[in-house]
């Protein structure tokens, strides 16, 4: 009798209470599959991406690890509720739809923007020659574009007019261009440099309107980082070089070689065969590149000296190898000059006396050798 008396009140235990072990069950399951999730993940991580060449994979399994584990407890989680909610009194559950919604729309857009952060970090480090400043900027935007839909969606879906946020945002967005159009001038200059690509990160720049001369150490959406040659950082908005003219001589093919030499007026006779004999050095020379133009000419007669120009072009466009490689230059030139018997002329004037003056001076007047 008594054990027939437990049975039923077991029973009516479970008749009554049999949502609890089915939530339990349900949060039982979603604990093993999150963990399914990370094993997976994990070994996809380790064993596929690894054996392929490609940087897709990398970076879809590294985006999707955390989102995709969060997403297994939200849905788990959310159906767990969904169990419960006819047998509990409270109006917490009634926001657990668009919570659940907003919670995927949240856990999607963390993972694009991370798969595009990664995608484009493999991509710089698996091919060096693509461009850094592009491939951020494009990263960036796409990140932006991400978050601007996300956000729209999230309002959609929590009960918004969109049509209403947007014609606020249109309205709205003509009083902040003239309140902040400094900050758009900037904007837009930024995405200028984007396109048009007059320099990139780690290109040295000057500009001859301004006092602007150094390296480029970051490309933002309002100022560009400089690091001068002193290592000052030197901050330029963006709307600056949609009006000053900018050389790049990171991009220089060659670096050119000017000089001007004089020799003195008593080596007259020797000048041509020294000449010939500097263009035959220049020629010969391995890093002179004598494809381009290049000249040795007798120039002017100068006040004290006969001058001649040295005009070539270097292999090299660095700036330190550049003066190794006019050095040895410079100093064959001169080994050529003494080899002729010449001499590097220096400023000097003579004075030629008339005969007629007379020949004493003043014991006062000062005298100058000449």
């Amino acid at each position: 009798m008594a054990d027939s008396a437990v049975w039923q009140w077991m029973q009516t235990i479970y008749r009554n209470d049999t949502w609890v072990y089915e939530v339990f069950a349900v949060v039982l399951v979603t604990v093993f599959a999150n963990a399914l999730v990370r094993l997976a993940l994990t070994r996809l991580t380790s064993r596929l991406a690894q054996r392929t060449q490609t940087y897709w994979d990398d970076a879809l399994i590294g985006a999707a690890h955390r989102p995709l584990a969060w997403l297994v407890w939200v849905l788990g989680l959310s159906v767990a509720a969904g169990l419960a909610e006819p047998h509990a009194v409270s109006e917490v559950f009634q926001y657990v739809p668009p919570l659940r919604v907003l919670a995927v729309i949240v856990l999607i857009s963390w993972f694009l923007v991370g798969f595009i952060d990664r995608a484009a970090r493999a991509l710089l480090a698996s091919r060096p020659g693509a461009d850094p400043t592009t491939t951020m900027a494009v990263s960036r935007l796409l990140r932006v574009s991400v978050l601007v839909t996300a956000a729209l969606v999230a309002l959609q879906s929590l009960g918004f007019s969109i049509s209403g946020v947007l014609a606020f945002g249109g309205v709205g967005g003509i009083a902040v261009g003239f309140a902040a159009k400094d900050l758009l001038a900037n904007f837009f200059g930024g995405v200028m440099i984007h396109l048009d690509r007059p320099f990139g990160v780690g290109d040295w720049v000057r500009s001859p309107d301004r006092d602007i001369e150094g390296v480029v150490e970051e490309i933002g959406w309002r100022l560009t980082t400089i690091r001068t040659f002193d290592k000052r950082p030197l901050y330029v908005p963006n709307s600056a070089f949609t009006t000053i003219s900018v050389e790049n001589p990171s991009r220089m093919s060659h670096r050119r070689i000017r000089e001007t030499i004089g020799l003195r007026y008593d080596d007259i006779d020797v000048v041509p065969a020294l000449l010939d004999d500097v263009r035959a050095m220049l020629i010969a020379h391995p890093d002179i590149d004598d494809s381009q133009i290049l000249m040795v000419n007798f120039d002017t007669f100068g006040e004290s000296s006969l001058q001649f120009f040295v005009y070539c072009f270097t292999h090299t466009t660095n700036w330190v190898e550049f003066h190794r490689v006019k050095q040895v230059v410079l100093v064959e030139i001169m080994a050529i000059i003494a080899l002729h018997g010449a001499r590097v002329a220096q400023p000097t004037r003579r004075l030629q006396l008339d005969p007629a003056a007379p020949a004493t001076l003043d014991d006062h007047t000062p005298t100058t050798a000449c």
